[in-house]
């Protein structure tokens, strides 16, 4: 009796606990409207679950987009997303942080649709000061188009680090005493759905087909974790600040499993690296032997 009662008393709290848990989860779902703003195609945007997701479409007329309404120093940004299914060559689904303008800097998730069967690349950049060309691509170990995946990109005064479900797959540090540009302006985060036919796919040898259309994808996750500033300057005292938990020594560099775990990743899912590119970069850029 005691044993069954024991079980029955176990088998509660563990419900509890769940319920609580699915509380918590239910509470930390955000808004689309509370952090960020559509800004173009708003007839091919649609807010799903309350407005906890967010549908972008892409047909012949339009594709779409929205943006942070803040503008951020430093911070850890996440996003989960569901790429466009089928065919979907020629057609780009972005989530990046950008500052504008003709030197603006930029760090880049573009995923790269492709003629159906064949895999969608995960095309990543860094811009600094105008200056991008740093591509490197992969292809992912899922099907980005069946469920939604996490994107995250680490921004702080050490290192950018790219994730995909929370595997680092590229890390760019900061070596601006070597003479390397790294992004420090105020930049918004962005998302969009868009027609990159003249070069996504097979460097545009693959068009879009339009029997397709219109093309979908979905974004989840509009918490904000970033260090805000104003859109013309950036206080890096501020945003370089401690306070912040994604400046915190734990972030200045990955750790020997999450570096081992990259590593892996690397060797077996990129398929281009501008570093190794010698038709391009006959003399690799310096930042190439800090970033391997």
């Amino acid at each position: 009796m005691n044993r069954i009662r024991y079980c029955f008393e176990l088998v509660s709290v563990l419900f509890l606990m769940f319920t609580a848990n699915a509380r918590a989860r239910g509470r930390g779902a955000i808004d689309f409207d509370v952090n960020y703003v559509v800004t173009w195609g708003q007839d091919h945007i649609l807010k799903l679950n309350q407005g906890k997701e967010v549908q972008l479409s892409m047909d012949y007329s339009s594709g779409s987009g929205f943006e942070s309404k803040s503008h951020y120093g430093s911070g850890f940004f996440q996003m989960r997303i569901k790429l466009p299914p089928r065919d979907s060559a020629g057609v780009v689904t972005a989530f990046y942080l950008t500052s504008k303008g003709d030197t603006h800097d930029e760090v880049d998730f573009e995923f790269l649709g492709n003629r159906q069967g064949k895999p969608i690349a995960i095309q990543t950049n860094v811009f600094s000061n105008g200056q991008g060309g740093r591509e490197q691509k992969f292809v992912p170990w899922f099907d980005p188009t069946t469920s939604f995946h996490t994107y995250g990109i680490l921004w702080n005064p050490y290192q950018i680090v790219f994730y995909v479900d929370k595997v680092p797959i590229r890390v760019f540090k900061n070596i601006k005493k070597s003479g390397v540009n790294y992004p420090s302006k105020p930049m918004q985060l962005v998302a969009s759905l868009w027609n990159g036919e003249n070069w996504a796919t097979s460097g545009g040898k693959e068009k879009i087909n339009w029997a397709y259309a219109p093309f979908k994808a979905q974004y989840q996750g509009f918490s904000d974790h970033g260090c805000h500033v104003n859109g013309q300057s950036n206080n890096a005292n501020v945003c370089g600040s401690t306070r912040y938990w994604w400046n915190t020594r734990t972030y200045s560099q990955l750790s020997a499993n999450e570096q081992k775990v990259m590593e892996n990743v690397r060797a077996k899912y990129m398929t281009y690296d501008y570093c190794s590119d010698r038709p391009r970069y006959p003399v690799p850029p310096s930042e190439c032997r800090w970033n391997q």
